[in-house]
């Protein structure tokens, strides 16, 4: 009997206290923000608690469950009866997509954990529109002033295109410039007059058929504006292309009487002095039924000046000339790769280098 008495006065004690602390209530627990956008920044709700408790409500922690949202509340003690407010602020910037959040409340109540949460989605802001007309060449602005058409068969054509725009306020009068020995260029201004922020095209496209050029070719455009030609690299545009030899027209008959290029794959020229031009021969023959043409004997480096024999006949040969010009290279061993052309339809870009010694 003393037990049950000991243990029901215990009980009551237990409850006298419970009632004598501090309760915490809210309105609601749960916000959806619902979806807000990315670039209109940070998003506040206000979570409103009320003491229900006989005892002053002390809020030791409010703590979010992650670094974009910001919790903020009230600070001093919430007498029964009262309310206070938990202020929770997301950062959407860098989020987009949606979200889920918990802030965590610590304090005296009766129950000493509470959670709230928030949700929503970001919608993400736009892209500001990057300037890909970035090149200036003159009041105009271009992407980029070089074309590069790639590889085309001889006697074929193949156009390609630079944008150019008006970033101005004033219109502008376009046109191209070429220089005549470039006559196998050909070009197209699709707007001649630009308004501010138009859009207009150079059109380029090689004549193959009127250039005896074969291999890696470079040509040039000059960009004139309202009447004024500049020939300078800030109105320069580059056109290159790469010209091969098309065989594709070729019969059996053909292909067995072709024209065979031999030549070593390397020639030593030996030492020479610096300072001055030097020039060099080294044979090609062919070993072939028809006449061999050399179309042209490639190099990149400027300072080598090459030349192609005449058509070489069956089983005879010829010499290809070279004029290296050493003025400005300093003592040393040197070498160069050459890309000779031709009509030999089984290696018609045959490789050769050549190597020198400075002295």
């Amino acid at each position: 009997m003393k037990k049950i008495l000991s243990t029901l006065c215990m009980a009551l004690v237990a409850v006298a206290m419970t009632a004598q602390q501090p309760v915490i209530t809210f309105e609601k627990t749960e916000h959806d923000f619902g979806k807000i956008n990315e670039g209109d920044g940070r998003v506040s709700v206000e979570f409103v608690f009320k003491n229900e408790g006989m005892a002053p409500l002390v809020l030791s922690n409010v703590r979010a469950s992650c670094g974009c949202t910001t919790p903020s509340w009230t600070k001093e003690p919430v007498e029964p009866g009262q309310s206070g407010k938990i202020t929770v602020t997301y950062n959407p910037n860098g989020r987009p997509g949606r979200f889920q959040k918990t802030v965590t409340i610590t304090s005296n109540a009766s129950e000493a954990t509470k959670k709230v949460f928030i949700k929503g989605e970001v919608i993400p802001k736009q892209a500001k529109p990057v300037n890909k007309y970035t090149q200036a060449v003159g009041d105009l602005n271009m992407k980029t002033k070089m074309l590069d058409l790639g590889v085309i068969k001889k006697g074929e054509g193949k156009s390609g295109e630079l944008e150019y725009t008006n970033l101005t306020k004033a219109d502008h009068n376009v046109d191209l410039a070429v220089n005549q020995a470039e006559s196998f260029l050909i070009n197209q201004v699709t707007l001649p007059t630009v308004k501010p922020n138009e859009v207009g095209k150079f059109v380029f496209a090689l004549d193959t058929k009127k250039t005896r050029l074969y291999g890696p070719v470079e040509v040039y455009a000059y960009v004139v504006i309202d009447g004024k030609r500049e020939i300078s690299d800030i109105y320069k545009l580059t056109i290159k292309a790469d010209i091969e030899e098309d065989f594709s027209a070729m019969s059996v008959e053909d292909k067995q009487n072709a024209p065979i290029l031999e030549s070593a794959n390397e020639y030593d020229l030996g030492k020479i002095a610096a300072g001055k031009a030097h020039k060099f021969a080294f044979p090609i023959k062919n070993t072939g039924l028809n006449p061999l043409e050399v179309h042209r004997i490639y190099c990149s480096d400027n300072s080598i000046r090459t030349k192609t024999p005449k058509a070489i006949k069956s089983g005879k040969k010829g010499n290809a000339s070279i004029e290296i010009d050493t003025k400005g290279l300093q003592p040393g061993t040197y070498s160069r790769q050459l890309t000779i052309f031709s009509n030999d339809y089984l290696n018609p870009k045959k490789k050769v280098t050549i190597k020198w010694t400075v002295e």
